[in-house]
């Protein structure tokens, strides 16, 4: 019986290996990855929610802001919306930069008195409290 030559053997062997170790890396980054975040951009009352990671549009009146409700829903970056009159808070999706969309916010909304963006980890850190507040978790609520 004729012996296989070393490469007709060791190719496809290689190419299983190669095959099984990448299926094996994308199923424990799966593993590892977080879940998604829920989104539900139907304006929810802020009472009872503490955010520390969120962008904060304050308006003249509620008219102005019950106006542009219907944007804040709308945008691909909010993944919640709460009204506290006359001001909306926005939680983002996971990567978004909260300083960047609250500029786009600033710019898109004429009728916003101030834009402003809460980030409790940012600002703890600035101030180098000795007794932080405890770090922000991603969905951006305590």
């Amino acid at each position: 019986m004729a012996e296989k030559p070393l490469g007709r053997v060791l190719v496809p062997v290689i190419a299983a290996a190669l095959a099984a170790g990448a299926g094996l890396a994308f199923f424990i980054a799966a593993l590892v990855r977080p879940p998604e975040l829920p989104v539900d951009t139907n304006p929810a009352p802020l009472a009872g929610h503490t955010l520390c990671a969120a962008v904060v549009v304050t308006f003249s009146s509620e008219e102005d802001m019950r106006a542009a409700l219907q944007s804040f829903r709308d945008d691909p970056k909010a993944r919640r919306v709460f009204v506290d009159p006359p001001s909306v808070s926005l939680l983002a999706v996971p990567g978004t930069d909260l300083k960047a969309w609250a500029r786009e916010l600033h710019a898109r909304f004429a009728a916003a008195e101030r834009v402003t963006v809460l980030d409790s980890d940012t600002t703890a850190a600035q101030l180098k409290l000795t007794a932080p507040p405890p770090k922000c978790p991603r969905e951006g609520e305590y």
